[in-house]
């Protein structure tokens, strides 16, 4: 009982905060640096994440796309500080987190929690399932004694793992048993905000739908909020309330995601989306095939990054780069075309 009240009242507290910005994202940049030579010289950066700028509003799921190597794995650990930046800043709730010392850095990851794209890679296989979960609830003191296998079986009842699996180890279970783990481990601390970063690419699909139904149910009963990162279309819209298309280190469009499926203003978007299969009988989408590669982080083009592969490119994309505008209500792109 002890438990189940610990977990209820922050989310009856989020709930009646609904709809204000929790996470704010502002020109955030990480470069890694290109070494070269005995003396280990720095001769390039590789532009991992470059500029990025959004915000992530109390109860919703954020999608963040893009093809595989855009900076999407960079920008989730820079937002936990899981990694440091270049430049730039992050405002959970009102904190800035790059400006906490560790003390109360270790307090704000409490609300901040990930779950990883390998549900085996991100857990210890020397533990059991139930001492990882209840490693968290000690560390951070939400419960003593009985009171932490009661809240370990709590959590494993929740995400569907029956609670006398508690002391088997990962290898164990399967791909997806494991990444319901994965997500009650995260769930132990009480997060207000979870970043999901390709939670079910390593799935298969029977198996995607059941995470990605699990994590929309608990949204709903404790009041989460999601970043949730991915590459497949199909299930970023299925459980985004909004949708932010990543491209070589920089965000070109963020809408509703009724809206930019329906009608996205980006030519990268355009063909993103134009690869995906129409679910209604007799429609077909028109393919846009882009040409080219996607550039290097290290060696990025002036002006929009996009501009080498852009169908509709003209001579301004190629010395400038564009700046991000609202074209319509809770509708931004960075693209020159939109530019009068």
């Amino acid at each position: 009982m002890a438990s189940t009240q610990i977990e209820a009242q922050p989310a009856a507290r989020r709930s009646a905060r609904r709809g204000e910005v929790l996470l704010k994202v502002d020109s955030l940049c990480k470069h890694f640096p290109i070494r070269r030579g005995v003396l280990s010289r720095v001769v390039g950066w590789v532009r991992s994440v470059d500029g990025v700028s959004f915000e992530v509003y109390r109860g919703e799921t954020l999608g963040l796309v893009g093809e595989s190597g855009c900076g999407k794995t960079t920008l989730a650990r820079a937002i936990l500080r899981l990694t440091e930046i270049t430049s730039g800043e992050v405002t959970f709730d009102g904190i800035s987190v790059f400006k906490q010392n560790a003390n109360d850095m270790r307090k704000l990851r409490k609300r901040m929690q990930i779950v990883f794209q390998d549900p085996y890679g991100s857990l210890n296989p020397r533990l059991t399932v139930g001492s990882m979960i209840a490693e968290a609830i000690k560390i951070h003191k939400l419960a003593a004694g009985e009171a932490v296998r009661e809240r370990v079986v709590e959590l494993l009842d929740r995400v569907g793992i029956p609670a006398e699996y508690m002391n088997r180890y990962p290898h164990e279970f399967s791909g997806g048993q494991r990444q319901r783990i994965g997500i009650a481990r995260a769930l132990a601390v009480n997060p207000e905000l979870i970043i999901a970063d390709e939670p079910v690419s390593a799935l298969d699909v029977s198996i995607q739908a059941q995470i990605i139904n699990l994590l929309k149910d608990l949204q709903e009963a404790l009041d989460l909020t999601y970043l949730f990162i991915a590459h497949d279309l199909g299930v970023v819209e299925y459980i985004s309330d909004r949708v932010a298309v990543m491209y070589l280190g920089r965000i070109v469009e963020i809408a509703p995601a009724t809206k930019l499926y329906r009608d996205p203003k980006h030519p990268y978007t355009q063909a993103l989306l134009s690869a995906v299969p129409s679910l209604e009988p007799g429609v077909k989408r028109q393919r846009i095939l882009l040409s080219g590669d996607v550039p290097s982080p290290a060696d990025v083009p002036r002006g929009c990054a996009f501009h080498p592969r852009c169908p509709h490119a003209m001579s301004i994309c190629r010395e400038q780069t564009p700046p991000d505008k609202e074209i319509e209500p809770g509708h931004r792109t960075a693209c020159w075309l939109y530019e009068k």
